[in-house]
């Protein structure tokens, strides 16, 4: 099963970024740049949480901790999102390895 799903993601004649997952909706990395995206989305997610407690001044209640800490999440994540959609296979429901691999 694993080269099945090995050669499933290096079958990428289009030179996706980012290849349709096999089990649900979603995509994988395929090629060093969607690896590189996800790593770094992955670090400045990370960064953001290291950074959170001392970027958020005064009352930890007020609506301020939304627009310090929330919103530059919401941000990067939108952005992976679009990246991974526009670099990569067009998103669909799979259940297993496609029939004609």
């Amino acid at each position: 099963m694993f080269k099945k799903y090995l050669d499933y993601i290096q079958d990428n004649p289009e030179h996706y970024w980012f290849k349709r997952k096999i089990w649900g909706w979603g995509w994988v990395p395929a090629t060093w740049q969607g690896w590189f995206t996800t790593a770094l989305y992955i670090a400045l997610v990370s960064l953001l949480a290291l950074v959170r407690e001392e970027a958020i001044p005064g009352n930890p209640d007020s609506g301020s901790n939304f627009l310090v800490s929330g919103l530059p999440f919401i941000v990067l994540t939108i952005l992976f999102i679009f990246i991974a959609y526009k670099k990569g296979e067009k998103p669909k429901w799979q259940w297993g390895l496609p029939k004609d691999t």
